[in-house]
């Protein structure tokens, strides 16, 4: 039943990606002033890499913690590796920058979506922003659950996957939040915008 209601609500790509903003959106668990620490507690992120790698490091992830806490940080999430928009605006609007962010005083810049680690690294690499970007895996989406920027994709035949988003967060706290109104959308979540806004 369901199955056939989302069938009927995306009739087209488009429309897949492009869900009625009816579908109501608060943002609770992530606005200006959260702290995005304490907002995903116990949860970590699995960086970029080869498989060696992950078999190497016994497969290790990132506390939110670590990544976050006594830094300045530029991050954004995407629906996924080697999509449209995500290949072609997303990554290189930040990729491009780089150095504009490291003159404002920006620790890292990081990218996370619901992927594995190592298709990130594969995607990363053919981008050549790995020396720029730290790509990071959501694979099981507890991360962008517990902010509530997931979405679902199914339409696009992508699944559960995460908005278009991007934020600037000091020590664990969001200054600066940007979410698109659409997954498709490439408006407001790009390194340009958000370089204005730090």
């Amino acid at each position: 039943m369901a199955s056939a209601v989302m069938k009927r609500a995306s009739s087209t790509l488009l429309g897949g990606l492009r869900q009625s903003s009816a579908a109501a959106r608060t943002y609770a668990s992530l606005s200006v002033g959260t702290d995005i620490v304490s907002a995903g507690p116990n949860i970590s992120l699995q960086k970029a890499r080869s498989w060696d790698e992950g078999v190497s490091s016994k497969f290790s992830t990132t506390p939110l913690k670590d990544i976050f806490k006594g830094k300045k940080i530029v991050i954004f999430g995407l629906p996924g590796a080697y999509t449209g928009v995500c290949s072609q605006q997303h990554v290189p609007s930040y990729k491009n920058n780089i150095d504009k962010f490291k003159t404002k005083g920006i620790d890292s810049v990081i990218c996370v979506a619901l992927n594995d680690p190592y298709v990130l690294n594969g995607w990363a690499e053919k981008l050549q922003a790995k020396d720029a970007i730290e790509f990071y895996g959501d694979f099981d989406g507890s991360f962008h659950k517990s902010l509530e920027l997931t979405k679902d994709l199914s339409g696009a035949l992508l699944g559960h996957r995460s908005e278009r988003w991007s934020a600037y967060v000091e020590d664990g706290l969001v200054k600066v939040l940007n979410v698109e109104e659409a997954p498709s959308d490439f408006k407001v979540s790009g390194g340009e915008v958000i370089l204005g806004q730090i």
